[in-house]
């Protein structure tokens, strides 16, 4: 169980916790306060923000792990996000009061795609919260559970990695569909500059027995995961984020998904012969 969901989660998964979504909580002052100004600040700062970091990195080696620390302690509180595969993705769509498509502010800010509507925002409706996102009225769309699990399938087939999103711990106020555009990935995965987006509860494997090492899921993987050898393709549980997005590119059926708990509590993974590749085979059958 992760960090998150021993604090947040009653004994699940936090993200499956009904007041994390509550009006209760959207209703604080301060909360709301976040959210109106959240867009404007992440289009505004978060290019400075991301540079002044690297060149904190780069000019400070040996102290920037205290600034990472500090950074990652203080998103944690605020804003940060964890992957989840399209499956648990519909579950917190079922919770939700509301659901409002709008366009990604990070794809606005590191692409210039103004319009790029792959993000929801769960339980917060803009136009009852008296949150007024000027550049982005165009693009708001109060849609129903059954178009917002038909958008997160056609997301999901393009490779789009699912993850929810707080605004003030513990509120969860956003889906999104991210991509390697995304702030969270180039802060992260990309320069390794602070901590905000967590691995999802699983990890991918590949059943050997029905790989073919087509190498379609390598392809798929935004976090360069899954690894080519000897005719077959692996898993790296290192690098995985168990997003399941790979998943759609198998036609063999070869991927499947484990949780984490499962593994932790009794699943051994083969040594890895270069101490990277792990595979855990599917017995699922």
């Amino acid at each position: 169980m992760c960090e998150f969901c021993t604090q947040h989660g009653e004994g699940k998964k936090w993200y499956e916790v009904m007041q994390n979504y509550s009006t209760e909580l959207l209703a604080d002052e301060a909360r709301l306060q976040y959210i109106r100004h959240f867009i404007p600040s992440v289009q505004r700062n978060a290019q400075a923000n991301i540079t002044k970091l690297a060149w904190a990195k780069k000019r400070f080696p040996a102290v920037y792990r205290f600034i990472y620390n500090i950074g990652t302690r203080r998103m944690k509180q605020i804003h940060f996000g964890q992957v989840v595969p399209l499956e648990d993705a519909e579950k917190i769509i079922e919770m939700v009061q509301s659901i409002t498509r709008v366009a990604c502010v990070c794809r606005s800010v590191t692409a210039g795609q103004k319009n790029g509507r792959f993000c929801l925002l769960l339980g917060i409706d803009p136009y009852q919260s008296g949150i007024d996102y000027a550049d982005l009225r165009h693009s708001l769309e109060t849609i129903t559970p059954a178009e917002a699990k038909r958008l997160l399938r056609e997301f999901d087939r393009q490779g789009l990695v699912h993850s929810v999103w707080t605004m003030k711990t513990p509120f969860i106020g956003a889906l999104c569909n991210c991509n390697q555009e995304c702030l969270a990935y180039r802060i992260q995965v990309k320069n390794n500059l602070l901590e905000l987006m967590f691995k999802a509860e699983y990890l991918a494997a590949i059943d050997a027995e029905r790989c073919t090492g087509c190498r379609r899921c390598q392809r798929l993987c935004q976090f360069e995961a899954i690894v080519y050898k000897y005719g077959q393709c692996f898993v790296s549980s290192e690098k995985c984020y168990g997003c399941g997005v790979c998943r759609q590119a198998c036609n063999e059926g070869a991927i499947f998904l484990q949780p984490k708990n499962i593994i932790d509590g009794g699943f051994s993974l083969p040594a890895p012969a270069d101490n990277q590749v792990s595979v855990v085979k599917n017995t699922q059958k």
